[in-house]
């Protein structure tokens, strides 16, 4: 497990045997969480899709926060889209659609937001990824958070392709 400081260190996502990549950081804060989010920015693009996973007060927000800034190239207020379920911003690379579907009953419910075209056209991150059953994209990178003693722990977790990510 390696620490992520507001600084920062290199995190390399190893390929494992079944087909995904993954690693856990620490992270002692909530400016590392978001220091976080930033360097994935830095790795992602338009067609990938974020699955944040993690109990209520994990920090899957303040890890959007963070990764939605470095994806627009300026601060952003990214406040969490609870009650419209999507928020879109946009960015030197693309849009990106900031989704939280912690209010979902049936994956059904998304038919009406465009999520398939958003999926090719779009960076996706996606609080409460669950709520969308077999919708969720084979091809995605899960990071889920945990509260600990030491801050918080993020497990990051490449499915579809073996492909290492330096954050």
């Amino acid at each position: 497990m390696r620490r992520l400081r507001a600084w920062a260190v290199l995190v390399t996502i190893s390929a494992m045997a079944e087909g995904r990549a993954s690693d856990s950081i620490v992270l002692t804060d909530a400016a590392a969480t978001e220091e976080l989010g930033a360097r994935l920015a830095g790795v992602l693009a338009v067609g990938d899709c974020v699955a944040l996973r993690g109990a209520l007060g994990a920090g899957k927000t303040t890890l959007a926060r963070g990764l939605i800034s470095a994806w627009a190239g300026q601060s952003e207020e990214a406040p969490s889209p609870t009650y419209t379920l999507v928020q879109t911003y946009e960015g030197p690379r693309g849009a990106l659609w900031h989704l939280d579907l912690y209010r979902l009953r049936s994956p059904d419910d998304v038919d009406e937001l465009g999520l398939e075209e958003a999926f090719s056209e779009a960076l996706c991150v996606i609080e409460w990824p669950e709520r969308l059953g077999a919708r969720l994209p084979a091809r995605r990178l899960d990071v889920s958070l945990a509260l600990a003693d030491q801050g918080r722990v993020a497990h990051l977790a490449w499915w579809g392709q073996d492909r290492p990510i330096g954050v």
